[in-house]
């Protein structure tokens, strides 16, 4: 049974449209075939809470829509492992919100509502993201969020005011 999985995928070092188009072209050969993807958009980091002062190059930012057989955890596991092929590097000493090759989120698949220790879904700060909602708004008008019902254009009616 085929699934609709969004993902949100953001890179702020090296070649970042290349680490943008192997991403894509790897997803689409693991995960499933990509059926749309969105505008790149340019957004400044994120500020580090713990470390406001540490400054990073800007981030290129985008989400897909992509069809697959692949349970969500499955999907889970393969966006970390390219991931690690294109270099991300994920331990202890690394800053989280941090510079990065790729960086690939699950943001919804189908209406699921899932919540594990490995996994939520939908992501739980995508609301919060303009980088992720305007994106997702461009490829999937029609999309609603499942916890809160907000459709997605409610969601960037409310960045846009925040």
């Amino acid at each position: 049974m085929s699934h609709s999985v969004y993902i949100a995928y953001g890179t702020n070092l090296g070649d970042r449209e290349e680490n943008i188009r192997l991403a894509i072209e790897r997803i689409d050969e693991r995960v499933g075939r990509v059926q749309q993807k969105s505008s790149i958009v340019e957004s400044e980091p994120l500020v580090i809470p713990d470390n406001p002062d540490f400054t990073q190059p800007a981030f290129l930012n985008g989400v897909l829509s992509v069809s697959t057989d692949l349970t969500p955890v499955e999907v889970l596991d393969t966006l970390l492992n390219i991931e690690k092929e294109l270099g991300r590097i994920r331990n202890e000493d690394t800053v989280h919100w941090g510079p990065r090759t790729i960086d690939l989120d699950i943001i919804a698949y189908d209406d699921s509502i899932i919540n594990t220790d490995r996994l939520t879904v939908p992501h739980p700060e995508m609301q919060n993201r303009s980088f992720v909602v305007c994106p997702l708004a461009e490829i999937a008008p029609d999309w609603h969020h499942p916890v809160t019902s907000k459709s997605i254009r409610q969601l960037v009616d409310e960045l846009k005011t925040a």
